[in-house]
């Protein structure tokens, strides 16, 4: 018996949100790995108080690390569809803008923090904001490109 080839086809903006989708998943792994997240034993379950840093800069905390993986997924399952793609693209922007004025706007030392945040994070957020929006508005072509190769 000969199984069939199905081609699975995706567009540009679904195979950018499923790679943001990865990333953020990959992220969300890497923050509970002890030295490409540095100072681990400081690692808290929230708050301002965590002294981890992925990658030596970015403060992290298991919710930290549980949003970004649940964010992961997110995008990963979102990506199924054009419609689901864009939506995530976008209002995951938003999201993260929304984060970057707040973690501009709180005291980094107080219960406010509670995510945590530092200011590589908030210039971070800014970037993922404005390049998710800009990915999930910018006019991509309708063809569709090929993913997966199943049998």
């Amino acid at each position: 018996m000969t199984a069939s080839a199905t081609k699975v086809r995706r567009s540009p903006r679904q195979l950018f949100a499923m790679a943001v989708g990865a990333v953020f998943l990959l992220v969300g792994v890497l923050g509970f790995i002890p030295g490409v997240t540095t100072n681990y034993d400081q690692l808290t379950g929230a708050g301002h108080e965590s002294g981890a840093l992925l990658l030596g800069m970015f403060q992290v905390s298991i919710l930290h690390n549980i949003v970004h993986l649940a964010f992961g997924i997110a995008g990963i399952l979102l990506s199924r569809t054009v419609k689901g793609a864009k939506s995530f693209l976008i209002v995951g922007g938003v999201i993260y803008l929304v984060l970057w004025l707040y973690g501009l706007l709180i005291d980094h030392g107080s219960a406010a923090n509670f995510v945590p945040l530092n200011s590589a994070d908030n210039w971070l957020h800014l970037g993922l904001g404005l390049g998710m929006i800009v990915l999930g508005v910018v006019p991509v072509s309708g063809a569709k490109a090929p993913i997966a190769d199943s049998r």
